[in-house]
């Protein structure tokens, strides 16, 4: 299939070179009538933002594409992902690259550790007070390395469709619900982002003991046994696997098997899970949504605001943006729906929408969430 590559497009290119409503369908972003498509991020480019543009309609619409994206028509927000890494660059070149992916993308959404004292968080706000710029959102998480790492991912893919920043910001705290992220540890002794009980201490000196640690959504801690599984979602997901510190077969057997993973997928350990998890002999492991479309429809059934200060389209209570916090709303929440067998739609939860193909229909409100869009 033949197909002109854009550097920073985005799915609003259709709507500039065809004028046509964008329709969103598992994997591909494509007009109501079949007649231009869009995939997600290209995973054969060595950029993230890199768009695959086929099927269009005349020689005239690709090169008026073409030149409109390398003209900076239309730009597509980037995402990153604070680490300790960003601390080995000098602080003036780090303001420089951020101010040119700036000019670039137009908006930046930024994923952080929650720690208000984490120097590449600090860094971040540094950097943000240096070019003064109101377009650098900060989301601040509490999620473990591998989690983080993957929640830019699908950010990435979901900068591909037609969601404009601020909804994309806050689709980084929403989209947290949908991520199980734990570890297989050798040591629980400098464990200190779970609860963790004096017999465990006390069975991390035993030599030959493995841990099985769940930190996301609900906190867990266990013997890493055939029996002993920490649930699950209770919708399809695949299992990303990182680190090679402990033998991985408790993760690609049982848990895999009693959390239904569709598919296994193994990617290099992240630079900051050896200090989060408080040792180096670990294997890090986190089930999440790899559908595109799914993580669309999810994003899309949370209610939408404009902001009254920088006029963005936001979900949720404030603006990640520029930090405004949004008014009351007389209006009820829109939720997502699922049909049942029966054929008559069920609202989901308040807590947060249905998963599509999920098991149980709808998913239970986790106890403290993170976001509550739908409840405002």
């Amino acid at each position: 299939m033949v197909g002109v590559r854009v550097l920073g497009g985005n799915a609003s290119t259709s709507k500039t070179c065809q004028g046509r409503k964008l329709v969103q369908t598992n994997r591909v972003v494509k007009t109501s009538d079949g007649h231009l498509s869009f995939t997600g991020p290209d995973p054969q480019l060595s950029a993230p933002e890199s768009l695959l543009i086929d099927k269009l309609a005349t020689a005239n619409e690709q090169v008026e594409c073409v030149r409109r994206a390398q003209t900076g028509r239309f730009r597509m927000p980037s995402v990153i992902i604070a680490t300790a890494d960003d601390l080995a660059l000098p602080l003036e070149e780090q303001v420089v690259r951020t101010s040119a992916a700036l000019d670039a993308h137009g908006h930046i959404v930024a994923l952080a550790p929650a720690e208000p004292a984490d120097p590449a968080r600090r860094r971040l706000h540094t950097v943000r007070s240096a070019l003064e710029a109101d377009r650098i959102a900060i989301v601040p998480l509490s999620l473990p390395p591998l989690a983080r790492t993957l929640l830019g991912e699908q950010l990435r893919q979901l900068a591909g469709t037609d969601l404009g920043p601020g909804v994309l910001a806050g689709a980084a705290r929403l989209l947290t619900y949908y991520l199980h992220a734990g570890a297989l540890l050798g040591s629980v002794a400098k464990l200190d982002r779970v609860p963790v009980g004096v017999g465990d201490h006390v069975k991390s000196l035993v030599p030959g003991r493995h841990f099985a640690v769940l930190a996301h959504p609900e906190p867990y801690i266990g013997a890493a046994e055939a029996a002993a599984v920490p649930p699950g979602p209770g919708y399809q997901t695949q299992l990303a696997v990182a680190g090679r510190g402990l033998d991985p077969g408790w993760i690609t057997g049982p848990l895999a098997a009693a959390w239904r993973t569709q598919h296994l997928r193994e990617v290099p350990l992240p630079s900051d899970s050896a200090r989060w998890w408080g040792t180096s002999k670990l294997v890090e492991f986190t089930a999440y949504i790899a559908d595109v479309g799914m993580l669309y429809q999810l994003v899309t059934s949370v209610r939408r605001d404009t902001c009254t200060w920088c006029g963005l389209e936001v979900i949720g209570d404030q603006c990640l943006f520029c930090d405004t916090r949004l008014g009351g709303r007389a209006a009820p929440a829109r939720h997502a729906a699922t049909v049942p067998a029966g054929g008559r739609p069920v609202a989901a939860p308040q807590g947060r929408p249905a998963v599509p193909g999920s098991r149980s229909g709808a998913l239970d409100s986790p106890q403290r969430p993170q976001l509550e869009p739908h409840k405002r």
